[in-house]
Parts: structure tokens; sequence; C-alpha cells
């Protein structure tokens, strides 16, 4: 059982080369006791980690690299509503749910909103995050997203553009439409994560960072071990993800790579050209490419997930030809950071929940979707934990299915499943 292979610094992203503060939480050493035991600094951990303090745990969370190492300090910043398959849940469930999901779909949005004003985390927060229709026949789903909004009495935070107002906005004749949510919005994720980590360790959380797990053992007060010390108590909860590696999980999450670059910074006449708005942008996709600008005007995109394993020798080469697509003015624009990682993907999009051993919990497994509802089930952990456990028991009665042999086996499948969808994508 391994939580990660190795120690390692976080990758060379702009996140990373413009964080508020370096991290630097000292190693597992000797014997620890606390209530719960968190394994995983990223936002599942931290998130968890820091709602279980606030209702006034005991808390020790131990990280492999250092906090927000993995996919959550080096994603696309876009704080959107929604995913961990709520959805499917509603349509499993049916009506009687109804209002639950509702409020499930946004609660990631308001934590970390709550939690920005409450602990004064300083991650380039701002409002608007826009779906735009790269074909036509997406239009109509643009309107479908506004008819739930009506449904569900929510309040009118969003706007439908058409074409020569998506042209004005967004600076590019690519899109035939946009839906824009404010509600929604975009944020440096590496600054946020370590912000939640500060205020989690100001709460009373013993912090350790390279400290990868090598094993767990099972029994009334478990002991979540490293390779110098361990951390016993009451409960372990695993938010490893992508990077997890505990036998008792195998072949339910794949990781598969996702990349962004970085331009140098844009002068204010072409940033006004190609976001006036200073919104992030989410084309509709299966295999999405998405967009936004930094707080120093550099044009941040991404997207191109490959399912395979494998990374592309140059993350500029994979990712500059699809920027031109949208903005043929920027190919040959320079490229100051360009960086990939690993997300977590589960084959029917929903986050694997549940408990082995009665008192070792698991969450993971976001499909690339995780900033806001990371957030939303770290309460649902938290909640569990504590023991009420009616939106606990709504994920962990959902079936996975697990790929037979190794993880390679598994993503090359994942992989044929995606050119599918890649395929219908180009071919519209």
């Amino acid at each position: 059982m391994q939580q990660n292979e190795q120690k390692q610094e976080h990758t060379k992203s702009w996140y990373a080369a413009t964080v508020n503060e370096v991290t630097d939480y000292p190693e597992l050493m000797g014997a620890e006791s606390a209530d719960i035991c968190v394994i995983g600094g990223g936002f599942s951990g931290v998130s968890t980690a820091l709602t279980l303090a606030e209702r006034g745990y005991s808390v020790a969370l131990v990280e492999a690299n250092r906090i927000g190492w993995g996919a959550s300090g080096r994603n696309g910043g876009q704080l959107i509503h929604g995913g961990c398959g709520l959805d499917k849940l509603l349509k499993k469930h049916g009506d009687g749910i109804a209002d639950m999901i509702w409020e499930m779909k946004w609660r990631g949005n308001d934590i970390v909103r709550e939690r920005i004003e409450k602990y004064d985390i300083d991650c380039d927060l701002k409002n608007g995050w826009a779906e735009v229709a790269v074909k036509p026949k997406q239009v109509a789903w643009l309107h479908e997203y506004a008819e739930e909004r009506k449904a569900n009495n929510a309040p009118e935070t969003y706007e439908i553009w058409d074409r020569e107002e998506t042209r004005e906005n967004l600076g590019t004749d690519a899109f035939h439409g946009t839906f824009i949510c404010y509600r929604d919005g975009h944020l440096h994720p590496l600054n946020l994560c370590i912000g939640e980590a500060r205020a989690a360790h100001g709460l009373g959380v013993k912090i350790f960072e390279q400290s990868p797990v090598i094993d767990i053992e099972h029994g009334g007060r478990p002991k979540v071990k490293t390779a110098n010390g361990y951390i016993e108590a009451s409960s372990v909860i695993l938010c490893g993800n992508a990077y997890s590696r505990f036998q008792g999980l195998k072949n339910l999450v794949f990781p598969a790579g996702s990349y962004v670059i970085a331009t140098e910074p844009l002068g204010e006449e072409v940033v006004q050209r190609i976001n006036k708005k200073d919104v992030s942008v989410c084309d509709l996709n299966e295999v999405v490419d998405y967009y936004r600008m930094s707080s120093d005007n550099r044009l941040l995109y991404g997207g191109a997930c490959n399912y395979s394993g494998r990374d592309p020798k140059s993350i500029k080469d994979y990712i500059v030809p699809r920027m031109a697509k949208v903005y043929p003015e920027l190919k040959d624009v320079r490229i100051d950071y360009e960086w990939g990682g690993k997300i977590g993907i589960v084959l029917n999009r929903q986050p694997t929940v549940g408990c082995m051993n009665n008192n070792v919990w698991y969450c993971q497994g976001y499909s690339g979707h995780g900033v806001a509802p990371t957030h939303t089930m770290s309460e649902v952990m938290a909640d569990a934990v504590a023991g009420t456990m009616e939106r606990y028991d709504l994920f962990a009665g959902v079936k996975h299915f697990r790929i037979p042999g190794s993880q390679w086996v598994g993503n090359q499948i994942i992989a044929l499943g995606m050119m599918y969808y890649k395929m219908m994508d180009r071919l519209g």
C-alpha cells in the first residue's frame, strides 16, 4: 500500500511561480494521535480537515509531497457548480431528493466563497464562467441550462449570448453562443488550497508534508504509517485521488493527463478584445478545452485530456494549435509556462465513496471537475464520520465497476472509449 512513489516539489507551473506562500510543514517523524487522520493534501483532504477542525475534532493530515501538489494546485482554476454525478443520483432516486441535489450542486461554490472571506484567502477570485457552443446544435443546450435555473427558482445570475454577443465579449468566431453564469467563477487554485491549509493549521490541524503513506494498520484505532512515523486515530479518511495507490481501491480510479499553458503577459488592448468580461471559458465538447485570464494578463489555456497514460513530448506543441483555432492572432505568442498533471477518472463519472473496516473512509475520483465538488464532498465525509449519513449514503450506494487487470490496461480501455467521443466532437 502506497500513497505516492516519491517525495516531490511542485511542478513548474504559473501557479507555483505566483504562490502567496511556500509551505514547509514538517515531515511525520515518530508517533502522533488524533481523532481523525486525513490522507492527502489536495482540496478533498485539506477541505475535509478544515471542516472537521471547525467542528471541534482533533485532526492530523499527511501529504506525500506538498499541499496542493496534485491536481488541486495545477488545474484550470474554474469554480463550477455541480459535478459528483449528481444528476445521475437524481435519476436513480427520483424527485424526492431533488431539493437536496440542487442544494448540493451549489454547496461547493458557497463553501469556497465563505472560506475566502472568513479566512482572508487571496486567490484572485473572479465571477463568471462561460460555456460556449462550438457546434450549432449545442446552442439548444444553452437554453436548457436557463430553463433548469428557472425551474429551480435560481437567482438570475446568468445570461445567454448569441453568436454576435459571444464574438463581442470573447473576440472570436469559433463559438456559436454562450451560457454565462456569474455565480460560478475562476481563481488561483494553489493559493486557495494553501490558504485553506493555513486556516486548518490555525485551528489546530497537524499537517505533515513529504510523508508518503506506506501502510494502514487496521483495527479499533487504525495506524497510518509512513517511513518515519505513524498517526493513530479513531477514523481515517483517504483523499488521494489520481495519485492514490491503496490496494483496496485498485482499478476504481484511473489517472488521465491534463495540460495547461500560460502565455506571456498580454497587452490590455488584447485582453479587452479576447475576454472583455474576465470570465472563465469552457467549450461543450466531450473532450473539453478551457481558458481564462490570469491576474497578470496571461492567457491560461488548457484541455485535450489524455486518457492513455502517455504524456505528450511537448505540452506547448500539444496545446498551442488548439488555442490558435480560437485565437489565430496568438499563434506566435511566447509561452512562459507549460505543465501537466493527473486527474482521477471514474468510469461512471461519480466519485468512489465508501468505508473499509468500519473506520477507514474514502472519497476520490472527480473526473476533472474537482474545485467545487471536492468541497461539497468534504462536508459529506465530515458528516458521515460524525454519524450523519443521508448524503453520504447516496454516493456510497453507487455501484462502481473495477476494470480487471493492471492500471495500464484500464487506461487503454478508457482511452479507446474516449476515442469515440473525440471522433464525435470532430464530426459535429
